[in-house]
């Protein structure tokens, strides 16, 4: 053997040694890059109950929306004073519905879909019904409770 040449024992170590030192510098770049790509779940809020306003916010045959954990809901009182809430996501495609005083219906502007105050599909193309909402009167207040 020659002592000019190096070994393959050698050759074989500092090319193991390279590649994984090139392989650690190209993970170390891109693990940042991925993490930003793919942001960690953020778990939804589950608010159960929440306060919706106070009695006097809302006079006979009106609505509002209100922030029912991450999602809108819609509060509504209706002509003869009963309280109604339901989720104010269009079941279509998730558009923020409103009610129509008008009409004393509910209304999702992105396509023209129309609920009935306990949230069935009375026209348009929405696929179900609205969730519905127990609505309680404590003092002065609307406490909207999701149903279980």
């Amino acid at each position: 053997m020659d002592a000019s040449m190096p070994s393959d024992g050698r050759r074989t170590w500092i090319k193991a040694l390279l590649g994984v030192g090139f392989t650690s510098s190209i993970v170390s770049f891109l693990y940042p890059v991925i993490r930003f790509i793919l942001p960690p779940p953020v778990p939804e809020s589950q608010a159960n109950e929440v306060v919706a306003g106070k009695i006097t916010d809302l006079r006979p045959n009106s609505g509002r929306i209100f922030k029912f954990g991450s999602q809108p809901g819609l509060l509504i009182r209706t002509a003869s004073g009963e309280w109604r809430a339901l989720s104010a996501v269009c079941t279509h495609l998730n558009c923020t519905v409103q009610y129509r005083p008008d009409t004393q219906q509910i209304w999702c502007a992105c396509h023209n879909g129309l609920y009935d105050l306990n949230g069935k599909v009375i026209g348009g193309p929405p696929p179900r019904p609205l969730e519905q909402y127990l609505v309680n009167i404590r003092n002065d207040e609307v406490v909207v409770t999701r149903r279980i």
